[in-house]
């Protein structure tokens, strides 16, 4: 056996968990990004043995059950949905991937509401969500979850407090024999894919570094803003009133930022001034970050939108077909094992 087979057939071991459990050819996840996240690339990341992810976002049941139908047309691979916990209308979302026989169903944006876990594990669906915490991780497990993601604060939209790094030693080695565990977060070279599968994580999650893919749908002027940026343009949002508990977003500094900024302190008089109830300001401030979102994405308003990025946006220097890049990440991830086992 040769060397780069050796590198090869020792990837294929340590990512064979999470292909298994995905239904996958490699445990590579497409990070679920609004607006970026939607059929060709989701599609076009299965079709290259990856796992795709809708990104459901604010989406209506109608557009979903549209978006799932749209990915279906263009692969006959498995892909998944992801579905934020704090959207009004859940249950019908839920429904909807039962209908079209999701196989996968990811939950973002805190602990999964009640009945909604056992509604997606009813319709044969896996469920998989995000875990911050070592404690939240252990918690999730009891209540029954299937998989879990770990996240850390280099990756971009909204991040929490602690790296990605950090995360992975405090929390693989306690709860990885028990669901399988996918890393994210500033993952932008096969090198670090490898170093995590040693740590014991059963794959990762991806997202930066599909944005620039040619099936993206994103603006070419959003893709521009990926290729010329380097990892310190990647800027966390600032939170301006600690009443108003806004999750940090991690995009490319701009106008938009200050836009955000300003957007707050509205919000915040509104508050003082019993204009709007607590939970009206936050949905005002998401409602926010998704047009922001769209006009970057979509429009190509790469100044006053929010250009979402991690901070392996430095490593995203051209336009390439999804292929290639998992190619160059599998083949970069083989070779740095099978210099370990030199």
């Amino acid at each position: 056996m040769t060397t780069n087979s050796i590198g090869a057939e020792r990837l294929q071991r340590r990512m064979a968990r999470g292909a298994a459990f995905l239904g996958s050819e490699v445990a590579i996840l497409g990070g679920a990004m609004s607006w970026v996240s939607e059929r060709h690339l989701v599609a076009a990341i299965s079709n290259a043995g990856g796992f795709g992810v809708i990104a459901c976002g604010a989406m209506t049941p109608e557009l979903l059950d549209a978006e799932i139908a749209g990915t279906k047309a263009l692969t006959d691979r498995p892909f998944g949905v992801n579905l934020i916990t704090m959207h009004p209308d859940l249950t019908a979302l839920i429904e909807v991937c039962a209908r079209h026989q999701v196989g996968h169903v990811v939950l973002a944006g805190g602990l999964p509401p009640k009945g909604s876990l056992e509604a997606i594990k009813a319709s044969g669906a896996k469920c998989i969500c995000f875990a911050p915490t070592l404690a939240l991780a252990k918690k999730l497990i009891r209540s029954g979850v299937d998989a879990l993601v770990i996240e850390g604060m280099e990756a971009g939209g909204h991040i929490g407090p602690v790296s990605t790094s950090v995360l992975a030693q405090e929390i693989l080695p306690e709860i990885a024999h028990d669901v399988p565990v996918f890393i994210a977060g500033g993952i932008g070279r096969g090198q670090a894919i490898a170093g995590y599968l040693d740590m014991g994580a059963a794959g990762v999650q991806l997202g930066t570094r599909f944005v620039c893919a040619t099936e993206s749908i994103a603006h070419p002027r959003f893709k521009q803003a990926f290729i010329r940026a380097s990892a310190r343009d990647a800027i966390a949002s600032v939170q301006i009133d600690p009443r108003l508990p806004v999750i940090p977003v991690r995009a490319l500094k701009n106008a938009g930022g200050e836009l955000f900024t300003q957007k707050q302190r509205e919000v915040a008089q509104a508050l003082d001034e019993g204009r709007v109830a607590m939970a009206e300001a936050q949905l005002q401030i998401e409602h926010y970050w998704a047009g922001a979102l769209r006009r970057a994405v979509i429009d190509g308003d790469v100044e006053h939108g929010s250009v979402m990025a991690g901070q392996s946006v430095g490593m995203v220097s051209k336009e390439e077909p999804v292929t290639d890049i998992i190619a160059t990440l599998m083949a970069e991830a083989a070779q740095a094992l099978e210099k370990r086992a030199a």
